[in-house]
């Protein structure tokens, strides 16, 4: 066989292997591009080591294996589930304060987002003994500090059990569903304010300090829950939408010496969050962050935990709104770390245990992102900023002083880093649009990266028979001179001849970000694999998406929808006149408020985008929850036109294209009436458009086969109509 044949030949066969190498929605939902992480990776405080849940796969047990920092080796299997019969798998687990005890969450059952019951087991790791601590599943138990209590909550009341005696001491009684919740966030708080515990002990374990929810004026939401039974079950709980009857909050701090509990007065205030609430390194002092219902005006209070008396410390106030963190970080004298952005972007603050500012630590045009803590050998303060680009993270460390600044990170992308105690180590966990996500173990003193941990090696290699498309950032300027973070999926075999469709896909919500420079996303292989078949695929973030600034991302204030569809809109438009695109053939898609946005785009952008596909969409901000929706938009009360102007339920009669509607019926989040009102808009103008229900599938749309019927239906919806 001639040289020239033989190449032809091994030319057709190497186009049938890479032939077969194409993407499915299967592969991509069955977990077929899954990277290797590091699964509830715990830093000890008490020793220069940490933990890591691992799954065995040939045993099919669970185990929490001690680590070493310094060396990466395994010292220890703490516990290992198959050696303990009657315990199921472990889900998740804490230590004590002086890491001898450890509480296993087993059999969790979902409540909502965060939230979760469980059954729970009690482990004295050097006596090795385990036990089950009641015969009911429980709500967040947290240690005492010196580890001889368990707080914990079940059904509405706070309780606390003592490990040495084995008795239970319930704290609080009132506590009934739909009405009264102590220590446990009601479904608003832990939605938008991000957590569920709403309890803590003080320092010296005496005292315990909570929040009580009365939402018995709280209007309620139904859902009806089919579960293929004879007759469905409706599930009704509080969910205050914007406008409504939020909970009424008080604090309250419990002394289990006395058994005495206080009430903190707040009287001053009216219609307010308290946000977040903790204890002090003082024994004494409890910090709670009071927010008004604008969300605009937040007080940090030191009260006091014998008489209750308080005391503003620190006041913050923005012209929109104050984002809650859990950057708040007390020194040993009191002294406290604090985020804000009230320079404009995102920075670091030291404030002495006055409240008075001590120094502004970071400085700069670009955000602190993520505070990782304080070392008081060094006065050292570690962090994750922006500050080689928005869709970059670093790492690095300063002095408290501002000063010295040096890189723990160097290579561009996104960088996280997990410390050691002593902070002598860290662990980085790195990726970028080309390297799935690499583990490696670093020195603080020099940064020097000491041993590769975990690479991905085998995913990456197994992509390249896939012979995948690249993501490519680039700055998209639109026609009114806005600056946006943009990527491109180009088909691999790109010809700039042709002239190819484009799908847009986006979140859009405020400080959000979809254009990072980080490893692929599940849903990112969809996107490659559209582009296997012919189309091209564009994201980009308008204005109030994050990390660019306050300006950038508070210009949308009382108008969520204007101009973040101004600027999808505006973004359509540049890319229809590249010389590769078929203007008449754009497409746009979006979830939650990407879905909002999508909508959106179909009916004010009818001459631009040909198909549209919101899953699990807000039509309209009046049915989303109060402490989001007003964040952005006052109560629809102070600005109805700000609600109206922009809801999609308004536009219907405008819609030309192809549009797809997706919802699931037991969505507690986003609730289906968004999709059913949309749709009542839609039949009422006599507009065509296609729609899929979930029966009882949350805001996620999971389970079982759900994720591939669905991906597949909208493949088949874009591939018909795009």
């Amino acid at each position: 066989m001639n040289h020239k044949l033989l190449s032809f030949v091994l030319f057709l066969l190497s186009m049938v292997v890479f032939a077969q190498q194409k993407i499915t929605v299967e592969s991509i939902y069955r977990g077929a591009f899954r990277t290797q992480d590091m699964d509830e990776l715990h830093s000890l405080k008490k020793s220069n080591q940490y933990t890591v849940l691992n799954f065995n796969q040939a045993a099919q047990s669970t185990q929490i294996d001690l680590y070493d920092f310094a060396s990466l080796q395994k010292i220890a299997t703490i516990i290992d589930s198959n050696n303990h019969k009657d315990m199921p798998a472990i889900d998740g687990y804490t230590f004590d304060s002086d890491e001898k005890k450890l509480l296993l969450a087993c059999n969790s059952s979902p409540i909502y987002r965060h939230s979760f019951t469980a059954d729970y087991y009690l482990y004295d790791i050097s006596k090795k003994e385990l036990t089950k601590l009641f015969d009911l599943q429980i709500q967040e138990p947290t240690f005492s500090p010196d580890g001889s209590k368990i707080a914990f909550a079940k059904e509405n009341n706070l309780y606390v059990y003592d490990i040495a005696s084995k008795t239970t001491t319930q704290i609080t009684a009132d506590g009934k569903k739909n009405a009264i919740i102590n220590g446990i966030c009601d479904w608003v708080y832990e939605e938008e304010f991000a957590f569920v515990r709403a309890f803590d002990w003080s320092s010296d374990s005496k005292k315990i300090a909570f929040i009580r929810f009365d939402e018995s004026e709280v209007p309620e939401f139904s859902m009806t829950v089919f579960n293929q039974q004879l007759y469905p079950e409706v599930e009704t709980f509080k969910y205050p939408k914007a406008g409504e009857k939020n909970s009424q909050v008080s604090l309250h701090i419990f002394d289990l010496v006395s058994k005495d509990s206080k009430m903190v007065d707040l009287s001053n205030y009216s219609d307010f969050y308290i946000a977040r609430m903790k204890w002090t390194n003082d024994a004494n002092v409890l910090s709670a962050q009071v927010l008004n219902r604008h969300q605009n005006n937040l007080d940090l209070l030191f009260i006091d935990g014998s008489s209750a008396a308080k005391k503003v410390v620190l006041n913050e106030k923005d012209k929109a709104y104050i984002d809650v963190t859990d950057n708040l970080t007390f020194l040993k004298d009191n002294s406290f770390i604090w985020t804000s952005e009230k320079d404009g972007f995102n920075h670091i603050y030291y404030y002495d245990k006055t409240g008075k500012l001590k120094n502004q630590v970071t400085k700069g045009n670009w955000e602190i992102t993520k505070f990782y803590g304080f070392d008081e050998k060094t006065n050292t303060v570690f962090y994750q900023s922006t500050e080689n680009g928005s869709i970059n993270r670093g790492v690095y460390k300063t002095g408290l002083n501002g000063k010295n600044k040096v890189a723990l990170s160097n290579e561009l992308g996104t960088n996280e880093a997990t410390f050691s105690p002593n902070f002598d180590y860290y662990i980085r966990a790195f990726s970028s649009v080309n390297q799935p996500t690499t583990y490696t173990l670093n020195e603080v003193k020099s940064a020097k990266e000491l041993k590769v941990i975990e690479n991905n090696a085998a995913l990456a290699n197994r992509l390249k028979e896939f012979n995948l498309p690249t993501k490519e950032f680039f700055v998209l300027k639109t026609e009114k001179g806005n600056e946006l973070n943009a990527w491109i999926i180009k088909p691999k075999d790109f010809d700039s001849a042709n002239k190819y469709p484009v799908f847009m896909t986006q979140y859009s919500g405020p400080g959000s970000q979809q254009v990072a420079n980080q490893w692929n996303s599940v849903d990112d292989y969809w996107y490659m694999m559209l582009s296997q078949q012919g189309y091209i695929v564009v994201c980009a973030d308008g204005r109030g998406t994050g990390f660019k600034g306050a300006e950038f991302k508070k210009v949308t204030q009382l108008q969520l929808g204007k101009y973040e569809v101004e600027d999808q809109i505006d973004a359509a438009k540049v890319i229809g006149n590249y010389p590769f695109v078929d203007k008449t053939r754009i497409g746009i898609f979006g979830w939650s408020y990407g879905g909002f946005m999508a909508s959106n785009c179909i009916l004010k952008g009818n001459d631009i985008f040909k198909i549209a596909i919101a899953v699990a969409p807000v039509i309209n901000w009046r049915y989303y929850d109060s402490v989001y929706t007003e964040r952005y938009m006052q109560t629809p009360q102070e600005n109805p036109s700000g609600y109206d102007d922009n809801s999609p339920i308004n536009f219907a009669s405008k819609l030309k294209g192809k549009y797809l509607l997706i919802h699931g019926t037991a969505d507690d989040n986003v609730h289906v009436q968004n999709s059913m009102e949309m749709m009542n808009a839609l039949i009422k103008a006599n507009k065509q458009f296609d729609s899929q229900i979930y029966p009882d599938c949350n805001h996620g749309i999971y389970g079982g086969m759900t994720r591939i019927q669905l991906f597949n239906k909208m493949t088949n919806f874009i591939q018909e109509n795009l």
